[in-house]
């Protein structure tokens, strides 16, 4: 990068890989760790760490859990209704959808949506393991809340075609949420219409 020392350019190229973050707002972040106290910038590279070596994945939902702890928290919960799951595109719409208070079953994260165009098929998303889960038995329900996008609804209806043979219903989240957002930024009330408006995946 023409006129910048080694290590700025490089921290620009590394930031400016992120999803969201383009060469101007990489610039700017930037310049903000190299005006800052050289604490912060270690604060910020042992949290990149941590998040890598302390954080794993629950061998029953897919969501993310401490290491060591598995099943997650909510696996975990006798309390939650195991007869119904609810997909999930990322672990942020977990967080998003338990909040409202109004879903009390379990949990399945995908880590993604069918995206041919990305190159991201079935074999890249947590869909697999989702299948096994509920053919293993004692699921009614079977809640599909990919996100309101092409790519969410390629996925449920991909999801649909999987499941039916071993759930009785399989489900989808009412149109509450816009159509191109994302659960993580949608309001409670939203989410709560969405999830009380669900309704059976029509196959045909």
């Amino acid at each position: 990068m023409n006129g910048l020392i080694a290590p700025v350019a490089r921290l620009i190229e590394e930031f400016s890989k992120r999803p969201g973050v383009g060469r101007k707002t990489a610039q700017r972040l930037t310049y903000h760790m190299l005006r800052g106290p050289a604490d912060e910038a270690r604060s910020l590279a042992a949290a990149l760490v941590a998040v890598k070596e302390e954080v794993a994945y629950c061998s029953t939902c897919c969501n993310i859990t401490d290491r060591g702890v598995d099943p997650c928290a909510f696996c975990a919960d006798a309390r939650r209704d195991a007869t119904r799951i609810c997909v999930v595109e990322e672990p942020l719409d977990v967080l998003a959808i338990d909040r409202t208070g109004e879903y009390r079953g379990r949990y399945h994260v995908l880590h993604g949506a069918i995206s041919p165009i990305d190159g991201i098929g079935p074999e890249q998303i947590r869909a697999r393991e989702l299948v096994v889960r509920v053919a293993a038995g004692g699921v009614e329900e079977v809640i599909l809340a990919t996100n309101p996008n092409l790519e969410g609804e390629a996925t449920a209806m991909y999801l649909a075609e999987l499941l039916a043979p071993h759930v009785p219903l399989v489900s989808r989240i009412a149109r509450g949420l816009p159509v191109g957002g994302d659960l993580e930024y949608a309001d409670d009330v939203t989410l709560i219409r969405s999830l009380q408006g669900r309704r059976q995946v029509d196959r045909q």
